[in-house]
């Protein structure tokens, strides 16, 4: 099958990940905008505070979810790598929600999207070194 044809789902769940970190900038901006904080500063008020923390750890789990579902895809499985890439984002969106409403409230989201993301990438990671030790190192 065509490459560029092969890993749509992936593709198309990576570009949603992007756009859910996107819009976390988003509320950045609408807290700065409410709270009357400019730039550069980000603290002095909670709001602020708590949609900059939001958007600053999906920032930190971005290249670990990336990596882990282009190459649990690549090695494993094409639509269950873009099932768990959902269920991923669906955990980003429970712990902003969760965090905004009370940082208390975060623990949910962030379990899933843990989960999610050591699926996809320690998947990937035991696809690849079994397949080293039964090709053998070329």
């Amino acid at each position: 099958m065509n490459m560029v044809l092969e890993h749509r789902w992936t593709a198309l769940v990576s570009i949603l990940a992007l756009l859910v970190y996107f819009a976390m900038g988003l509320q950045v901006a609408r807290a700065r905008g409410k709270s009357g904080i400019d730039a550069p500063a980000m603290t002095g008020d909670p709001m602020l505070e708590r949609a900059v923390r939001v958007h600053i750890n999906t920032l930190e789990w971005l290249p670990l979810f990336l990596a882990g579902i282009w190459l649990f895809a690549i090695y494993w499985n094409e639509a269950f790598a873009a099932g768990m890439g959902v269920v991923w984002i669906i955990g980003r969106l429970l712990y902003s929600a969760g965090y905004m409403a009370d940082p208390a409230k975060r623990s949910t989201g962030y379990l899933i999207q843990l989960l999610a993301g050591a699926a996809l990438l320690l998947g990937a990671l035991g696809k690849i070194v079994f397949s080293l030790a039964i090709d053998g190192v070329r």
